[in-house]
Parts: C-alpha cells; structure tokens; sequence
C-alpha cells in the first residue's frame, strides 16, 4: 500500500475512534478575537498582520463571519498572555 494509503486508513480509524468517543481529542475553548485584541489595546488593522491575515478576514471573526480555527485559536491565546513576545518573534 502507498504511504497516502496508509495515511488515509490511519486518519479513517481516528476518525471512528472519534465518533465512538474513544481516544484522545482536543477541543479548543472558543475565544472572541475582539476581546483579545481590545485587552492589548491593538486596532484591527494592528491585529491582523500579527496574526498573519488580511484586515478582512480578521474582521470576518470579529463579525462572527467566519470561524477561528484551532491553529488561530491557539495563536490567540499566546497573544492574549505575552503580546510581547509574540510581537518579538513574528516582526522579528
């Protein structure tokens, strides 16, 4: 079998195993990107280029237009705790 074979059998179990509530699953905590960002005091246009996006798209989440995703929603969180340190390793 080819390794995208083996990939796809892998991913179909997790996905079983996930529907019978069995083994591990991660479930992100939902968080309001408007509230992290007014907490940093940042504009929307400050907010996005830190988080890798187009002002639209940023404000899509703030509208609820659009889902943050587990990676973003991680992102935000580490932005919400050490602003700073984020600013410093993104704007190198």
């Amino acid at each position: 079998m080819t390794e995208l074979g083996d990939d796809l059998i892998q991913s179909l179990g997790e996905a079983l195993a996930h529907a019978k509530g069995e083994g591990p699953a991660l479930v992100h905590e939902p968080i309001e990107p408007a509230k992290v960002r007014k907490q940093i005091k940042l504009t929307q246009a400050q907010m996005a280029p830190l988080l890798g996006m187009s002002l639209s798209g940023y404000r899509k989440w703030e509208q609820g237009r659009r889902a943050v995703s587990g990676p973003a929603a991680a992102l935000l969180k580490v932005i919400a705790k050490e602003p700073e340190a984020v600013r410093r390793a993104l704007t190198g």
